[in-house]
C-alpha cells in the first residue's frame, strides 16, 4: 500500500508543480506586457497578451477573471495603436462577460466600461462616451471613493470629453478638481497627474488663455523630458501641445520645428497612418499654410485627408478638420469655387456631427463667409458673418479670440 500511495502522489505533485510554474509564467508575461505598455511599446505588449490569452483560455477557460483582465488589457493596446474598432469590439465582449461573471458593480467591470467609452471618445462619438463616463464616475465614487485613482481617471476622461464637445468651462472646472486631487494623492510627477495637467492646459488654450496654457504645458514637458524616453508617446504629446501653443501665439518657426520633430518620431514609433501621426502631419500642414507655403500645405492636407477617410472614417471630427484645412488652402490660392464647394460640404457634416454652435463648425462658417466675400457675394458673406459673430459672442464670450477674430479686432 505505501508503494501504491507513493505511485499516486508523485505524479499529482508534479502536476501541481507544473500548474504553479505555468501560472508563474503567465503572471510574468502579463507583467512584462504591462511594462511595455507603460513604455509606449504597444505592439510588443500586444504580442505577449495574445499569447497569454491563448494560454489562459486553454488552462482557465473563456470567462475566468484573469482571462477577462488579459482581454481588457489587449483592448487597451488596440486603443493606443489607433485600432479603435478592434478595441471597441473586444471591450464590448469583455463587458458582457464581466457583467455575467462579476456582477453589475464590480470595479473590473467599471474599468472595461471606461475602456469602451475611450473608444467612443477617440471615434468622435462624444455623447456615448459622456454617458458611460458619468455612469462609471457615480458608481466609482460610491464603491471606491471620490479620491481613488480609478475614480480620478474616469473624471479626467470626462473632462477630455467636455473639451472635445467645446464645453471648455465645464472641462476646466473638472480638470482643476482632478489635477489638485492627483497632486495630493499621487504627487506632482506621477504620469496620471501630468495627464490631468495636460487636459487643464488644453482648456486654457481653447479659451484663449494662451500664457496660462503655455506655462502648464512647459511644466509638464520639463517633467516628462526628465523621466521619459524622448520617443515615448506621452513625450510626443507634450511636444505637440507646446507646438500648438506656439502656433496660436504666432510663433510659427518654433512651432514648426517641434511639429517636424514630433511627426518624424511618430512615423517611426507609431507608424505613418496612426491617428496621432496624422494629427502631427495636419498641424504641420497648418503651419505651412500660416507661413504662406500654400502648395506645400495643400499637398500635406490632401495626404492627411485621404488617410483619415480610410483609417478613421469620412465623418470623424479629425477628418472634417482636414477638409476644412484643405478648403482654406484653396481659398488662400484664389481657388474660390473649389474652396466654397468644400466648405459647404464640411459645414453640413459638422453641423450634423458636432452641432451648430461647436467652435469647429463656427470656424468653417467664418471661412465660407470669407470665400463668399472674395467672390463678391456680399449679402451671403454678411449674413454668415453676422451669424458666426452672434453665436461666438453668446457661446464663447465677447473677449474670446474666436469672437474678436471675425470682428476684425
Amino acid at each position: 500500500m505505501p508503494r501504491n500511495d507513493s505511485a499516486v502522489d508523485v505524479p499529482e505533485s508534479r502536476t501541481m508543480e507544473g500548474v504553479r510554474r505555468a501560472a508563474g509564467t503567465l503572471i510574468s508575461m502579463s507583467s512584462l506586457a504591462s511594462t511595455y505598455s507603460k513604455q509606449g511599446r504597444w505592439k510588443e505588449a500586444e504580442d505577449i497578451l495574445v499569447r497569454v490569452i491563448d494560454m489562459r483560455k486553454r488552462v482557465l477557460g473563456q470567462e475566468h477573471p484573469h482571462m477577462l483582465t488579459s482581454m481588457d488589457n489587449l483592448a487597451s493596446t488596440y486603443l493606443k495603436q489607433g485600432r479603435w474598432k478592434e478595441a471597441e469590439e473586444l471591450s464590448v465582449r469583455v463587458i458582457d462577460m464581466r457583467k455575467r461573471v462579476l456582477g453589475q458593480e464590480h470595479p473590473d467591470l467599471l474599468t472595461s466600461m471606461d475602456n469602451l467609452a475611450l473608444t467612443y471618445l477617440k471615434q468622435g462619438q462624444w455623447m456615448g462616451a459622456e454617458e458611460i463616463f458619468v455612469q462609471t464616475i457615480r458608481m466609482k465614487i460610491r464603491l471606491l471613493g471620490q479620491e481613488h485613482p480609478d475614480t480620478l481617471t474616469s473624471m479626467d476622461n470626462l473632462a477630455s470629453t467636455y473639451l472635445k464637445q467645446g464645453r471648455w468651462k465645464k472641462a476646466e472646472e473638472l480638470s482643476v478638481q482632478v489635477t489638485e486631487t492627483r497632486k495630493r494623492v499621487l504627487e506632482q510627477e506621477h504620469q496620471d497627474t501630468l495627464t490631468s495637467m495636460d487636459t487643464l492646459a488644453s482648456t486654457y488654450l481653447h479659451q484663449g488663455r494662451w500664457k496660462e496654457a503655455e506655462e502648464l504645458f512647459v511644466q509638464v514637458f520639463d517633467i516628462r523630458k526628465r523621466v521619459l524616453a524622448r520617443e515615448h508617446p506621452d513625450m510626443l504629446t507634450s511636444i505637440g501641445n507646446l507646438a500648438s501653443t506656439y502656433c496660436i501665439q504666432g510663433r510659427l518657426k518654433e512651432a514648426e520645428e517641434l511639429f517636424v520633430q514630433a511627426t518624424k518620431t511618430k512615423k517611426m514609433v507609431l507608424g505613418q497612418e496612426h491617428p496621432e501621426t496624422l494629427t502631427s502631419m495636419s498641424n504641420l500642414a497648418s503651419i505651412c499654410g500660416r507661413q504662406g507655403r500654400w502648395k506645400e500645405a495643400e499637398k500635406l492636407f490632401v495626404q492627411v485627408f485621404e488617410m483619415r477617410k480610410r483609417v478613421i472614417g469620412p465623418e470623424h471630427p479629425s477628418t472634417l478638420s482636414s477638409m476644412n484645412g484643405l478648403a482654406s488652402m484653396y481659398l488662400n490660392q484664389g481657388q474660390w469655387k473649389e474652396a466654397e464647394k468644400l466648405f459647404v460640404q464640411v459645414i453640413w457634416m459638422e453641423e450634423r456631427v458636432l452641432g451648430h454652435e461647436h467652435s469647429t463648425t463656427l470656424s468653417s462658417m467664418a471661412n465660407l463667409s470669407s470665400t463668399n466675400l472674395k467672390q463678391g457675394q456680399w449679402k451671403e458673406a454678411e449674413e454668415l458673418f453676422m451669424q458666426v459673430t452672434g453665436v461666438c459672442s453668446r457661446v464663447l464670450g465677447q473677449e474670446h479670440p474666436y469672437t474678436l477674430r471675425p470682428l476684425g479686432v
